[in-house]
């Protein structure tokens, strides 16, 4: 079965060019187009779409703001956020919105496609060491530590579980982490599945955002 992507972008060339591309792909399809945060989220109640590609800069409502909407829903689709600017601050509310990731608007058709197949498959499409470089450029902008008394399934973590989310919080793959810990690459896999399902948590984007706002990662990657 295709995917059902969704392009949301206020502009009508770009989403041309992006509809060209995936519409060469067998596996892939685009089911709806919106100019902005608000027709998305309309389009979103009668549409079924798995991935959306969302801009962030729109008029009425932005990429953000709407990504917060739609992550919020039960069954949302993925979101991968579409920014001009490498580590935009825009970037950076996307992934605490809930995107599953960040690309570059200007990214090679090759990297796009794989992109939306990855985050279909319910994989981040940003490696964890680049969220955590956007996270330690806004980190002063989280609330570092405050979140810890609010998010008790931290709590629920088993020892080896909260090693594995620090791992993960600073930027290791499943096999470097698995080669830290002297463990298969497998066992690590169902950690970070048991970690993502206890916290709640979409993917391993939303680890390493946890991971900064509840304190146990600091700026500049160390642990808290």
């Amino acid at each position: 079965m295709a995917i059902r992507v969704m392009l949301v972008d206020d502009q009508v060339l770009l989403r041309t060019g992006f509809r060209m591309v995936l519409a060469a792909q067998p596996d892939m399809e685009v089911v709806a187009e919106a100019g902005d945060g608000a027709e998305a989220i309309e389009i979103l109640r009668s549409t079924s779409v798995d991935v959306v590609l969302m801009d962030v800069r729109m008029p009425r409502l932005d990429g953000v703001e709407a990504t917060r909407r739609i992550c919020a829903q039960p069954d949302a689709p993925k979101v991968l956020i579409l920014t001009t600017f490498d580590l935009d601050e825009y970037a950076f509310s996307g992934l605490k919105a809930g995107a599953s990731g960040f690309m570059l608007k200007d990214v090679p058709p090759a990297e796009l496609l794989a992109a939306i197949r990855s985050v279909h498959s319910g994989d981040a499409v940003v490696a964890p060491s680049t969220t955590r470089r956007l996270l330690d450029r806004f980190s002063p902008l989280l609330p570092s530590g405050t979140r810890e008394p609010l998010h008790k399934g931290i709590a629920k973590l088993t020892e080896r579980e909260r090693e594995v989310m620090l791992l993960v919080a600073q930027g290791l793959s499943n096999g470097e982490i698995a080669a830290r810990l002297v463990l298969s690459e497998a066992t690590v896999k169902t950690h970070v599945g048991r970690i993502l399902t206890k916290l709640s948590l979409r993917d391993r984007v939303q680890v390493v955002v946890l991971a900064y706002e509840t304190g146990m990662v600091r700026a500049g990657g160390g642990a808290g």
